[in-house]
């Protein structure tokens, strides 16, 4: 066997398989990927910095990549480094073989910003900065942000909170085929 291959044990590589959306392909080489990102250190750690996480090509433009490394931690201090488990996590979750419930699930946690369980006007204003750029530039006026949110509540909110829940995320994705394909990352 390769290199990476004898660096995870058979029964490992079996688990992970079981656990994940991941082909035991696509462990493999997540497995290398994970320990490149650590080549550099005398005692490789068991957790990656979040720097160099999102140095990664595949996160390098993502607008979300930094929460997209917070929401895979499992840090304890909450600083968004990872560990294997969590990079599998995560490529999982991304992974053309991901389920709509899973994407819609993550993608949900993604853009809860202030992480309390639903999406407010806060968390939406967040969600079109990081979607349009926050600069001067292209930053929407206050007056068009605040017509937007209303527009995303009054199509999203149910319940009519004022915020948006978890199932009515998923109702609103289940609504948009291009979701599943436009929410992924390959390496």
């Amino acid at each position: 066997m390769g290199g990476s291959a004898s660096q995870l044990p058979k029964e490992q590589l079996a688990e992970y398989q079981e656990l994940t959306f991941l082909s035991k392909q696509e462990i493999l080489l997540a497995h290398k990927r994970f320990n490149e990102l650590t080549k550099d250190e005398r005692n490789p750690p068991t957790r990656v910095p979040m720097d160099k996480i999102l140095a990664l090509p595949e996160l390098k433009s993502n607008p979300f990549r930094k929460r997209i490394c917070h929401v895979f931690s499992t840090s304890e201090v909450k600083d968004g480094s990872l560990t294997f488990e969590d990079f599998l996590d995560l490529l999982s979750a991304f992974s053309d073989s991901a389920t709509l419930e899973i994407k819609s699930h993550y993608a949900f946690r993604i853009f809860d910003f202030d992480d309390d369980g639903t999406l407010d006007g806060g968390d939406l204003e967040k969600l079109v900065n990081c979607l349009t750029g926050d600069t001067d530039d292209t930053r929407l006026t206050q007056e068009e942000m605040r017509q937007l949110i209303t527009n995303i509540l009054e199509e999203s909110d149910i319940d009519k909170d004022g915020t948006v829940n978890l199932s009515e995320f998923q109702h609103v994705i289940s609504r948009s085929p291009d979701f599943v394909s436009s929410f992924k990352i390959v390496l």
